[in-house]
Formats: C-alpha cells, structure tokens, sequence
C-alpha cells in the first residue's frame, strides 16, 4: 500500500506535464492524420439514397433543419414530435427537397412504449431503419437554488436523457441489422460548466457518457456520433425556454422552438455530413475544446472567469429570452421560486410544457 501510494504520488507530477509536452510535440502529425482520414470519408461517405432516417424532436429548431438536410439527401425520413401539427409542414418542405417518403408520428420520446410504437410502425412501413437521430432536448436558465419544487427535476433528466435513451434501446436490434448509426444533439454543458444550467448540465454529461460507452459496446456494429454545441440560435437568439411570472413558470421545450438563420442550419448541416462520413464527433465550434485543457489541468481558472463575469452582473436576472418580453432585473439576494401550475389547472402538473 504504501508502496503504491508512492507511485501514485511520483505520477501525479510526472504524467500531466509529460502528457502536455507530447501532446504539443505530436499536434501536427495528428492533424494531418485528422485531415486525411477527413478527406477520404468525404470522399466514400454514405450515399442516403432511399435509406431511412428516424428523426425525433423534428417538429422546429435543430430537428427541423436536419430533417431538411437529410431530405436533400433523398432519404427517407420518419419525423416524430410530441405534437404533429408542425409536422405536416415541415413534412411537405421535405418532400419537395427530395426526400422520396415522409412519415409523420406524435409521439413522447419519454415514453418507451411510445418510442416502441413508431419504430414498430417504421419497420412496418419501410422495413429497416438506417439513422436514428435524437435531437430532443430540454434547456433551463435558473438558478439551482431558485426552483424550491424538485418535481422540475426529472422532467428535465427524463428529456434530456430518456428521450434519447428509449428510442436508442427500441431501435438498436433495426440499427444492428443495417449496420447503421445513432447520432446525438449534446451540448458542451455536459463538461464546461455554466451557471444557471445545473440539471441541463447533468443530463448531458450522462447522455454523453452512456453514448460513449454504448459505443464500445456495440463495437463497430452501429455507429454512434455525438454532435457537441456551444451556445447557437436555436438557444440564446430565440431560448431554451423561460417564461417566469410570479409563482408561475412556464416552460418551452428547445426542439419546439422556431428556430432559423444561419447558425442553426449550418449546424444541422455539419452534423449530417458528420454522419454520412461515419464521424464519432462533432464539435461546433470547435475552439470550445481548449476549455478542455483549462477544465483538466486549471480548473481554477474557469472558476475564477465565471465568478469574474457573474460579478460583472451586479445583479440577478429572470430570463424572458425567447418569450418577446424583456427582461426583469431582480435583487443579487436569491429569489425563490415556486413552480406551480396556475390556478386554473386542478390537476398536478407542475410545469406546463408549451409549443
């Protein structure tokens, strides 16, 4: 034991720096490695023709313009959402992209027996499924200590992380037949923290983690590419959700949110052709990945520029960022919200999903 722990000790000072020195040295050659395995999956990538692509979330934002991507692509396509009225819209643009067939389905990616449902209904209809691309998600912007009604709590889990994992199992055993790929909407939430983004931030961080390890688990019989974003259109220009009004808080679910113009749709495009190439990964952009180093070996760095910017604040802030309403300026002293349903409900919701 004791000998171990002197090992350990010797390591600790040994690895990180040493690590960072090949690191360095061996940048330039993992470049022109990236860049040329790049170049020839560009070059070989998979041809959509006829394929079947599995889109859920696809009534609006991120869904929507990958959607659109793959249909220029003439796959077929199966959209699922919680509600289709969209649906049938974003179906018919579709169609006249190129996509030869377009099956609309209102389905709750919550649930498992739904998400049997409409992969059930896809194998009936087409007979295999190709891609399944999961791109549900649900955003927050308060403060841990405002929401006083935990019951927020796993509806924002049950989103951000069962609404991928469900159609994931259900479909598996179709994607193994195919050989074909999952692909995955994370955030870069799941490592870099962010203030007011606590559950979002752990929901994250385990779908990435299940992913990554579900990837060693299948071994090359399906692929699994995980499409990581900073902060883009769909969220901060339009919002995750927030509308907070007294006691009542009202949510909007980020897939349900319009969402246009070019930092969305560049990244629905990017992560299509990072699927079709056979990516593992997708980052956009890609410069938040130096926060990697500073979250590994400085850590206290990242601390101190967020404390440095909320300070900066001077005061607390409800967020009406998406909802047309300006924003409440609120004492720096912790407000606490109660999360109720309004009065005129009877039943329990607690929160009121909107779209």
């Amino acid at each position: 034991m004791v000998m171990m722990d002197m090992i350990n000790s010797v390591l600790n000072w040994v690895v990180p720096p040493a690590s960072l020195v090949m690191l360095a040295f061996s940048w330039p050659t993992l470049t022109f490695i990236n860049t040329c395995e790049w170049l020839y999956y560009s070059f070989y990538a998979e041809n959509m023709l006829n394929k079947v692509v599995v889109i859920t979330g696809a009534s609006s934002g991120i869904g929507e313009q990958i959607a659109y991507e793959y249909a220029k692509k003439r796959a077929n396509l199966v959209l699922v959402a919680r509600r289709d009225h969209r649906l049938h819209g974003i179906s018919e643009n579709a169609r006249r992209l190129g996509a030869p067939n377009v099956l609309i389905m209102a389905a709750d990616v919550v649930k498992e027996d739904e998400c049997r449902r409409f992969i059930n209904e896809t194998i009936g209809f087409y007979g295999r499924i190709d891609h399944l691309v999961n791109t549900a998600s649900l955003g927050h912007t308060f403060y841990f200590e405002e929401a006083n009604d935990p019951s927020v709590f796993p509806i924002l889990m049950d989103i951000n992380f069962w609404g991928n994992v469900y159609p994931t199992y259900v479909a598996l055993p179709y994607l193994k037949q195919s050989r074909g790929r999952i692909v995955v909407n994370a955030a870069v939430e799941n490592w870099l923290p962010l203030p007011r983004m606590s559950i979002y931030s752990a929901a994250k961080a385990a779908l990435v983690n299940f992913y990554e390890t579900l990837r060693l688990e299948v071994n090359g019989e399906v692929g699994v590419t995980i499409a990581t974003h900073g902060w883009i259109g769909a969220e901060m220009t339009r919002g995750k959700f927030m509308l907070e009004e007294g006691a009542e808080m009202q949510w909007k679910e980020e897939r349900e949110v319009q969402a246009e113009g070019s930092p969305v749709e560049e990244f629905a495009k990017m992560i299509v052709s990072a699927a079709v190439r056979g990516d593992a990964h997708l980052k956009y952009p890609s410069w938040y990945d130096v926060f990697l180093l500073y979250r590994v070996y400085a850590p206290s760095i990242l601390t101190w520029t967020f404390h440095f910017l909320m300070s900066q604040q001077g005061m607390r802030t409800t967020s009406f960022i998406g909802t047309g309403r300006s924003r409440l300026e609120a004492p720096s002293t912790p407000k606490r919200v109660t999360v109720r349903a309004p009065q005129t409900l009877q039943t329990s919701p607690r929160i009121q999903l909107i779209e």
